[in-house]
């Protein structure tokens, strides 16, 4: 069996990748068992000195890896070196504040000493996907393996290139041998390696069929689970919203890494009264992103990762106008090579559409009228998915409100649209997963937090008890 990297800007085949037999998978877990039980005892300062080298590779190549994610999974290359820059910094992040994440906790409790302390718990598998293809391993790996744990990737197989690049940082890095390795293996070996009594625990990052087939065989095994899984990002556009502001962050959001993302904003619910303005403005900002090589660096929308890919996004497109929604721009494949879709605006979407109610993974903004603001946050919530929501208001604590208590989301913005940051927890609720990644949350994901308490001298045990 091969994987195939195929380029998605013309269609042309990369590179091909064997997979790894049984054998080698057997070995490769093996080695991570043996990497991580030096590993788990080394010198915290270690750790940090080889996490700060991981990051000082990614930047000093970092145009080398923003060409092969853009030659794997069409990005384009502007975009992909951000990726990469996000990725050093959230290494630099772990590197620097690992430490104090997982430093004991004293406790004051009736022992004469009690404490928590968080201690690795082995092998790690992490199941990836090819939308952002650094990021999404980095922040995994990156607070795993300096929490003591090794670490296992399978990365999606149209970006093999990327999953090999990645361990080869680690491995230069000063890592152990067989502490962070890539198995390029086809999905359906997933199972059984789940249930390698090895493996300790499992990450996967994808759809939630992906998520849930992964869940259950974590849940069978009795393995703890980290689920990040898709979005239908509601963004809330009030009366009162900077709409300008509005217009171009909603579009920005749309719109990176071609709408491959399980944060851009994919609902825009707009209040009725100014529905139409927006419209216009969203409609002009949209105008700027023309579908191009992704290699330059003047692209800002690239071709979808997989002709698959397209295929689906034009039926969900065809189906919401077929059931009366209105296309204001785009939403016809193109000719030509590659996987290419254009900037698409569909308006007067309702709540029984495919635009609604499916997650579009592509450069197609939605705008669904609401006559009031109580109607526009019970459309938000009216989603299988949880995993971000944005408010757009010139009334500040409104909005914060309606972000805190409101929405039914991991993560609500206001003014401004949704993003990781390896300072703040990220994760979703509902369909969208369970589990935080980032900050202090994330470190503490794959660790076993241990309590720990001495007991009481005989001088100290009340009478009765001896």
């Amino acid at each position: 069996m091969k994987l195939d990297s195929i380029n998605p800007a013309n269609g042309q085949s990369i590179k091909t990748y064997p997979t790894l037999s049984d054998a080698e998978v057997k070995e490769a877990i093996d080695k991570a068992v043996t990497a991580f039980e030096d590993w788990r005892h080394s010198d915290p300062y270690h750790r940090t000195a080889c996490m700060k080298k991981a990051a000082n590779i990614l930047r000093n190549n970092k145009q080398q890896y923003a060409l092969l994610i853009s030659r794997e999974m069409g990005k384009p290359v502007k975009q992909a070196i951000a990726e990469i820059e996000k990725s050093a910094q959230a290494c630099d992040h772990y590197a620097d504040h690992a430490r104090d994440y997982l430093a004991v906790e004293s406790v004051q409790t009736s022992n004469s000493e009690s404490f928590v302390a968080f201690e690795p718990l082995g092998v790690i598998l992490a199941v990836m996907p090819w939308n952002f293809p650094f990021w999404q391993v980095i922040r995994f790996a990156a607070p795993a393996l300096m929490a003591g744990n090794a670490g296992l990737l399978k990365h999606a197989s149209n970006v093999s290139g990327c999953a090999l690049a990645i361990e080869a940082v680690f491995m230069a890095a000063g890592f152990p041998a067989g502490l962070f390795k890539t198995l390029l293996i086809e999905s359906t070996r997933v199972e059984a390696i789940v249930k390698n009594p090895a493996i300790s625990a499992v990450t996967l990052t994808g759809s939630a069929p992906a998520g849930s087939a992964v869940a259950s065989a974590a849940g069978k095994a009795l393995k703890k689970s980290l689920l990040e899984l898709g979005g239908n990002d509601a963004y809330l556009v009030l009366k009162d919203a900077d709409l300008p502001l509005a217009a171009r962050l909603c579009v920005q959001s749309r719109m990176n890494n071609a709408g491959q993302s399980c944060i851009a904003a994919k609902r825009l619910i707009v209040e009725a009264a100014v529905v139409k303005e927006f419209e216009s403005l969203v409609a002009k900002e949209l105008a700027a992103y023309v579908a191009t090589d992704p290699e330059q660096e003047y692209t800002l929308l690239g071709p979808l990762a997989r002709p698959d890919l397209r295929a689906e996004l034009q039926r969900q497109v065809d189906a919401s106008i077929t059931m009366g929604a209105t296309c204001l721009l785009g939403g016809k494949i193109p000719e030509g090579d590659g996987s290419y879709y254009p900037a698409t605006l569909l308006t007067g979407v309702t709540s029984n559409m495919p635009a609604f109610r499916e997650e579009l993974f592509g450069p197609v903004a939605c705008i669904i009228p609401v006559s009031d603001e109580a109607s526009a946050i019970k459309l938000a919530n009216d989603s299988v998915f949880g995993l971000g929501a944005a408010v757009f208001s010139r009334d500040i604590e409104k909005a914060k409100k309606i972000a805190t208590h409101q929405l039914e989301a991991g993560t609500c913005v206001v003014n401004d649209f949704v993003r990781s940051d390896p300072l703040l927890p990220f994760g979703g609720i509902k369909q969208s997963g369970y589990g935080r990644e980032l900050s202090h949350f994330g470190i503490r994901e794959f660790v076993n937090v241990k309590t720990v308490c001495v007991g009481a001298t005989s001088q100290t045990i009340p009478a009765g008890i001896k």
